[in-house]
Formats: C-alpha cells, sequence, structure tokens
C-alpha cells in the first residue's frame, strides 16, 4: 500500500511540474520572452553546441533530447487550382524541463513538453489563422521518432513512408480549418554555417546545429469551413537543435526563406542587437537549382527597410518591405508580405508570413515567393 501510494504521489507530483510549465506557456504570455526561452540560462547538464558534427540522416531528422529545445520548422507557398494563393506554416517545437528524465516508471513521466504553431493565410480573402497547442512528451500525446520519421502533437504531424523518409504526409486540424499535403524533396540537405554548426553569439556554446530543406515540391488538399480545395506548390524546411542561442544584447532576428523563380534559393538572417546594429554572426546562403550551396557572410547582403507595418491587436511595429541586393550573384530583389496581417500572438509573439518576390537577375526579370520571420520586435515581456 505504501509502495503504490509514493507511485501516485511521484506521479502527482511530476504530473503537476509538466502540468505548470504547460499553464505558464499557455495562460500567461507575457511571462515568456525569446530571451528567456532561448538564452544562456542554466545550462547546467545539457549537451552544448560546441562546434561541427558529422551529421547523419535519417537518424537527425529525429529528436535530440540532451539539448534544451529543438524545432521542426514547416512552411510553404500554395495555389489553389482556382488561381488563389495560400501560405501556410506548421511548426513543431520541443522544450526540456529538466537535462535527464526524472526517475520512475510512470507513463505520465516525461521531462519533454511540444508546443505547435499552425498558420494559414488566405491571400484572396484577407485571412489569416493562427492556433497554438501544447502537451508533454507522454502517453503518445506529442514526442518525434526518426526511422520511421513522425514528429506530431496529438492530432497535428509530419510522418514519413515507413520505408524511408519520403514522402512526408503533413496534416493539421484546427476547428474547421485542414491541411493535409505530400512533400517530395528536390535537393539534399542544406548543412548551414559550418557544415552544419551554426553560431549566433561570441560566448561559447551560442549556436545550433542547423540544416534546411529549401526545395519541396507539395501537393494536397485545404480546407477551409465547408470549402474544399486541391492545392500544390512548394515548402522548405529549418531544423535546428541547442542549449542556447540568444546572448546578451541581441534582441531577435529577421529571417528571410525565398524560392526564386529559376530554382535558386536564398536564406539569410539578420540577428538585431538591442542597439539597432546587425550582430557580426548574421549570415546566409544562396543554393543552385542542382543542390550545390555558396555561403554568403553579412557584408555580402545589402539590405533596406522600404516600408513597416503596425499591429493593430499588439501595438508592435514590424518592417514590412524590403530591398536586398546581392552583387555576387547580380540580384536585385524587392520582397513584400502578400497579407500585412500575419502576427502570431500566442505565448511567443512574432511575425511570420507569405511573401512575393519581384527583381532583376542579371538584368533580367526574375520572380518568386517565399516566408519571413520576424521576432523579437516591440515590448520583449
Amino acid at each position: 500500500m505504501r509502495r503504490w501510494l509514493t507511485g501516485l504521489l511521484l506521479a502527482i507530483a511530476l504530473l503537476s511540474a509538466v502540468w505548470y510549465a504547460e499553464w505558464a506557456l499557455r495562460e500567461k504570455p507575457a511571462a515568456v520572452s525569446v530571451g528567456s526561452v532561448l538564452g544562456g540560462g542554466d545550462t547546467a547538464g545539457y549537451a552544448r553546441v560546441l562546434g561541427p558534427r558529422e551529421f547523419s540522416f535519417p537518424a537527425d531528422h529525429g529528436p535530440h533530447p540532451d539539448y534544451r529545445q529543438e524545432w521542426w520548422y514547416y512552411t510553404g507557398n500554395l495555389t489553389g487550382e482556382d488561381g488563389r494563393h495560400f501560405g501556410f506554416q506548421l511548426t513543431f517545437f520541443r522544450f526540456a524541463l529538466t537535462p535527464k528524465p526524472r526517475p520512475g516508471d510512470s507513463a505520465w513521466s516525461t521531462n519533454q513538453i511540444y508546443m505547435a504553431h499552425f498558420a494559414l493565410t488566405d491571400v484572396a480573402a484577407r485571412r489569416f489563422y493562427h492556433a497554438e497547442r501544447f502537451s508533454r512528451n507522454a502517453l503518445g500525446l506529442a514526442g518525434a521518432q526518426a526511422m520511421p520519421f513522425r514528429v506530431w502533437l496529438e492530432d497535428w504531424s509530419v510522418t514519413g513512408d515507413p520505408n524511408a523518409t519520403w514522402p512526408l504526409q503533413l496534416r493539421a486540424v484546427d476547428g474547421d480549418l485542414v491541411l493535409d499535403l505530400r512533400l517530395t524533396n528536390l535537393k539534399p540537405p542544406l548543412l548551414q554555417g559550418e557544415r552544419g554548426y551554426s553560431r549566433k553569439g561570441q560566448s561559447e556554446g551560442n549556436a545550433s546545429y542547423y540544416y534546411s530543406l529549401t526545395r519541396m515540391p507539395a501537393e494536397g488538399t485545404l480546407k477551409i469551413a465547408d470549402e474544399t480545395l486541391q492545392v500544390s506548390g512548394a515548402a522548405w524546411m529549418d531544423r535546428e537543435w541547442s542549449t542556447s542561442v540568444l546572448e546578451e544584447g541581441q534582441a531577435g532576428w529577421d529571417w528571410f526563406a525565398l524560392q526564386l523563380a529559376d530554382g535558386r534559393d536564398l536564406m539569410f538572417y539578420r540577428l538585431r542587437r538591442r542597439d539597432g546594429s546587425l550582430d557580426p554572426h548574421s549570415s546566409g546562403v544562396i543554393v543552385a537549382a542542382d543542390g550545390t550551396s555558396r555561403s554568403l557572410p553579412s557584408d555580402a547582403i545589402g539590405f533596406e527597410v522600404l516600408d513597416h507595418w503596425r499591429s493593430p491587436a499588439t501595438g508592435t511595429r514590424y518592417p514590412a518591405r524590403w530591398r536586398v541586393t546581392i552583387p555576387s550573384e547580380q540580384l536585385r530583389l524587392e520582397i513584400a508580405p502578400r497579407l500585412a496581417e500575419q502576427e502570431l500572438d500566442g505565448s511567443l509573439r512574432y511575425w511570420e508570413g507569405t511573401v512575393k518576390v519581384s527583381g532583376q537577375s542579371a538584368q533580367q526579370a526574375i520572380t518568386g515567393h517565399g516566408y519571413v520571420e520576424l521576432v523579437g520586435y516591440g515590448d520583449q515581456r
């Protein structure tokens, strides 16, 4: 009896700790800042990103629980049979509450919390939908595995073929909004930074292991209320794991992932310091149509903000149109949101949405589309 009671009390204590972590993120967003989630803090006991490593696939598509956080980030642009344009985001985040699992055999026990974001932009209707969920890595509620590949939170999931990584099936349901997509892949994994080692700051360990899949054809269905549409387009996936990223003095970042009509893909991020200056650890990469890539240091990318938008919901002011020049690639691009109102105001407040690209490449007109993420603007809470 005493052993049973002790086990029950332990399960209640562990469940209460996990519940409190979920509640703190879900019910008290004002207490959660980007810096507190991704900053240094107490890193004792966690694995650190200290230098390059060998990547192994499909193993690295799966989780890395020794690190404090990681994410699987899917975004894309879709077109319906009637020509309507949509953008989507389906993102899974894993956060460790402690460096190691707590002792005990309870099925409720876990030291891992999952958070997921699902967003859809209906450009023609000028509507932006977004939802946020939390669950624990227990009882099959949420988790990730490498082979067969799967990451999920309840009925939101990305699932690979049972015998291989590809194709992937993305599915998310929120009320009468349903996204169901099949993704294939055209280019090999892009190892960002130094062979996948992406430094974000000067301090040791403020870095991530980071790779991307920059061109994934997508097709499937999209359901909005009582309307079901056949859609097709292209997706992008960013994959990172780390224990600390941002350091003192860094406010956030602007991240751009662009797919150009000539088959090239361009990614760059600008780490912003609190004094408004550009952090020197900002960088980028351009991927040719054949999958070969070339790194772009921050000083190789000309950048100009052309307009701003202020959120009527939060009062946060975001940049809203940009001019980007890359002389080494003979690129001069203008990037504009397809819809201004693409702010996600949940446990973490940020702007992320579909953008269109126009400009010139070696004096020839070029177009494209992509996604932009703006983090750390407004009240840092």
